[in-house]
């Protein structure tokens, strides 16, 4: 986010100045960007001794470094400059040790030091992002600033600061900055110190606002009247499939819904954020680590297509799901269904429409708007011409696919929707044809990307370009299609990678003690067996072959399954939430990489899976919450 300036912008990488220390700001003017300098988008992470500071060359890069460099500080990750101001701790890189930051608004009677963060607001001239610059100097009257990407042009000549910021101090010793710009606030300054004296308080959030309600409404004859709209296709798979206008598979459960408080919406909001990011943070290290990367099992042949998608196509994520444990104990994270996740319709659309033909008013829908997040998420995709929807022959899936459809034409793309695989044929130059001789080119699918690779793995092939091997006979493949050159997939081949219960452990190394993460690793050791534990498969759906097991080494719960052979993790034991008869998995569904909307899905086992119910979920204000 730069200001227009009347100097001469600088090219992308160019050195714009440096502070004491010798801080170099480079230019971060993306529209100058040398291709075969950065050919892709790995080329664009910065690391200083091996330690990731951010995306070359934006603000909070430049913060991350100037810290690691002058103090051996390094702050946690951010998905938005702004959010910098909410941090609580900084690390120690040299002792591994957690210390303190505190916030101080401006106007503050804590004046700002040399080396505080000073953070700028989510708006106007910093629009979506927020900005953060380090104070390098301090005076009554003024500051002056070291940053980057504000814009690209060289520091004054012959300073070693950026910018000089006025400030004026206050009849009761209280500090003011001046905004520089008529449409930006800045929010105050972000120090690590021992001195909480007119810090912002650290916000303190009663413990059951992280709680999850189950509630009811009033009994009526709706659960006899038919609510959703069959003219729909979604809809009419979604009833077919169902057998009837219900929510869930008990009519017992007709009336009842749950809810959280709007303190945990927002943390679901925010942690789905913060995860994306590093879960694609830890996917990254992954591909730059091939001993780690030989822990995900995947075919040695497609590992060249991998590193091209993540290289390439890092921004083309369509959908996701995270899946979490949320209670007064606290908000956790089990596993990112990057790949092929389900339960959109459901919280889209399904549980909207029941609320609505019950007449339900308490609360708001949390996943009222991700439609239309989906629907901007295409729009915002490189696809052209048609998009085919491929998917299998399941009750499941063809609702699923529907409604996926449904948001691509919204988008404004035409789409053709496949089921099964038995229509494709083959055309000139190995090109996959449709029933309407249309060459398939995009494509979403609702198949995983390993029902492919096992068929790669079946064939011990020791190429992936199947379908381009001279004469063809035999009908296309799923293998064929997923792997060929000339068509893009949606989801990405790179989100096989945090899609692989293998990145949890690389995630619990890289970001220790993260709170939204649980202690995860490739080998069962004592720290595990005293907490209890989680057996997972790598690779495996619908909770499938996966134990729990609790601190006495009693199983909890074990669930069979087709992946049994699978390499495994164990994982910290973090149990659901039991509500009534029921434990409940909170969900959060992304769009593009961001959050969506969120729903629920209950079991009276203690794992998840494909039979488990999805209810509707609803918030409702904190005070609402707590009296109840």
């Amino acid at each position: 986010m730069t200001r227009a300036s009347t100097k001469t912008s600088l090219p992308f990488g160019t050195p714009l100045g440096a502070s004491d220390g010798g801080v170099i700001s480079y230019s971060s003017d993306y529209a100058t960007v040398d291709q075969l300098e950065y050919p892709n988008r790995a080329a664009f992470r910065s690391y200083y001794d091996g330690i990731y500071m951010g995306y070359k060359w934006q603000c909070v890069e430049y913060a991350r470094r100037w810290l690691y460099i002058n103090k051996g500080l390094i702050f946690d990750d951010v998905s938005m400059a702004y959010e910098i101001f909410k941090l609580t701790t900084i690390r120690d890189v040299t002792n591994n040790t957690q210390l303190p930051l505190f916030s101080f608004k401006n106007g503050a009677q804590r004046h700002p030091k040399v080396g505080d963060l000073l953070i700028w607001d989510d708006g106007g001239e910093f629009e979506e992002t927020g900005h953060v610059a380090i104070i390098s100097e301090v005076f009554a009257d003024k500051i002056h600033i070291v940053e980057q990407n504000m814009n690209f042009v060289a520091w004054p000549e012959g300073k070693n600061f950026s910018r000089e910021i006025k400030a004026r101090v206050g009849s009761d010793n209280d500090y003011w900055l001046q905004c520089s710009f008529d449409d930006s606030i800045v929010l105050g300054w972000v120090s690590q110190t021992n001195d909480s004296q007119y810090a912002v308080p650290a916000e303190t959030v009663a413990a059951a606002l992280s709680n999850i309600r189950m509630q009811e409404t009033l009994k009526t004859d709706k659960i006899n009247q038919p609510w959703l709209n069959i003219a729909n296709d979604d809809e009419a798979a979604y009833v077919k499939m169902m057998q009837g206008h219900l929510l869930t598979s008990n009519k017992n459960d007709f009336f009842k819904y749950f809810s959280i408080s709007t303190t945990a919406q927002k943390r679901l909001d925010s942690a789905t954020d913060e995860l994306h990011g590093l879960f694609m943070h830890a996917t990254d290290y992954v591909l730059n680590h091939p001993e780690l990367l030989a822990k995900f099992s995947l075919p040695d042949a497609i590992l060249p297509k991998l590193r091209q998608s993540w290289d390439n196509r890092l921004n083309q994520l369509i959908t996701s799901r995270f899946d979490f444990s949320m209670s007064e104990k606290g908000l956790k994270v089990y596993e990112y269904n990057c790949d092929s996740a389900s339960c959109y319709m459901e919280a889209g659309k399904v549980q909207g429409k029941w609320a609505k033909h019950l007449g339900l008013n308490h609360g708001r829908d949390n996943a009222e708007n991700l439609f239309k997040r989906l629907v901007n998420a295409w729009r915002k995709s490189d696809a052209k011409g048609i998009i085919h929807v491929l998917q299998d022959d399941d009750q499941e899936e063809d609702y699923h696919a529907l409604f996926m459809q449904s948001a691509i034409q919204a988008a404004g793309y035409e789409s053709v929707r496949i089921v099964g695989l038995r229509s494709l044929t083959w055309g000139e130059d190995q090109q996959i044809l449709d029933a309407n001789k249309n060459p398939i080119r995009w494509v979403w699918k609702t198949w995983a990307w390993e029902t492919a690779l096992d068929q790669l793995r079946e064939d011990d092939a020791n190429s992936v370009d199947l379908a381009l091997n001279g004469e063809i006979t035999r009908p296309p493949r799923l293998s064929d299609v997923l792997l060929n050159d000339s068509i893009m997939i949606y989801e990405p081949m790179w989100t096989l990678i945090p899609s692989n219960k293998a990145i949890l452990p690389v995630l619990w190394s890289l970001f220790p003690n993260h709170p939204l993460l649980l202690n995860t690793s490739f080998e069962l050791s004592d720290e595990l067996r005293e907490t209890g534990y989680v057996v997972k498969p790598i690779v495996g759906r619908c909770g499938e072959n996966i134990q729990l097991v609790g601190q006495d080494n009693q199983v909890l719960a074990d669930k069979g399954g087709q992946f049994a052979s699978q390499e495994q993790v164990f994982q910290q034991l973090f149990p659901l939430p039991k509500i009534d008869d029921y434990y409940v998995q909170v969900s959060t569904f992304t769009a593009a990489g961001h959050y969506a909307g969120s729903g629920i899905r209950v079991s009276r086992s203690m794992i998840v899976g494909k039979e488990s119910d999805c209810m509707a979920l609803r918030t409702v204000d904190d005070d609402s919450f707590l009296s109840k």
